[in-house]
């Protein structure tokens, strides 16, 4: 027969607790410390692109930037012509020049007279030059400054000379041509100046014998200049 192992009224022991053990529900125990705050998040700032920063570059003396000038005037003529000994003529000067500081610069000169009769004998005559080459500054001061100038280009001479015959024809003569002269000149404000030019011209016409022959033909300009950038040197400063 099978037997039943517990012994008859005997209780059974009772299950225990271990020691330490608290019956208290997790996460309502008031004893424990609370959790840290998590700290801020900052925003995260890019860096600067280097391309968009100021490059920075030493300035540039103002004795070596390069100064322009525009200027227009009368000019008068003094053409050597074989049948009348010198006719006058009277026309325009166009030129444009640059100024680097150093006393040394460069000019380009556009002139062009004409008279329509020549001692009454009912021939025009006319010359036009295009010249170009260095200016050498003499002497700069405030209000006025002096320099010179040699050019070199062409000229086309338009006049009469006698023929073999007798009497007149016209005719024309276009040959290389060197000009050497100086100019004056005063500074009326920032934007403009006053000038005057004293030059010869060397061209080529023809003799009294029909030949073609070089000629020295003095000429004067008296032109309004327009300084297109900032002066070199203000008026207001020491020389």
């Amino acid at each position: 027969m099978a037997q039943d192992s517990s012994l008859p009224n005997q209780p059974n022991p009772s299950v225990q607790s271990p020691s330490g053990s608290n019956d208290s529900t997790p996460g309502l125990d008031t004893t424990t410390p609370p959790s840290p705050a998590p700290p801020p998040i900052l925003p995260v700032q890019a860096p600067p692109y280097h391309y968009f920063r100021p490059i920075k570059r030493p300035p540039i003396a103002p004795g070596y930037f390069p100064v322009f000038n525009l200027s227009a005037g009368y000019s008068v003529t003094d053409l050597a012509m074989p049948s009348s000994g010198r006719v006058a003529l009277t026309g325009m000067d166009v030129s444009f020049a640059a100024d680097g500081g150093k006393r040394v610069g460069a000019k380009l000169d556009l002139s062009y007279a004409h008279t329509t009769n020549v001692l009454n004998s009912g021939h025009p005559a006319d010359v036009l030059s295009y010249l170009f080459g260095p200016t050498f500054s003499l002497w700069s001061g405030n209000s006025a400054s002096t320099s010179v100038h040699v050019l070199a280009g062409g000229a086309r001479v338009t006049g009469t000379f006698p023929i073999a015959g007798g009497g007149l024809t016209t005719g024309h003569v276009h040959y290389p041509a060197l000009d050497f002269g100086g100019s004056a000149e005063y500074r009326l404000s920032r934007a403009f100046g006053f000038r005057v030019t004293i030059d010869c011209l060397h061209a080529h016409f023809y003799n009294s014998s029909g030949a073609i022959r070089g000629q020295n033909d003095l000429r004067v300009v008296n032109s309004i200049v327009y300084y297109v950038g900032e002066p070199v040197r203000s008026r207001h400063s020491a020389e």
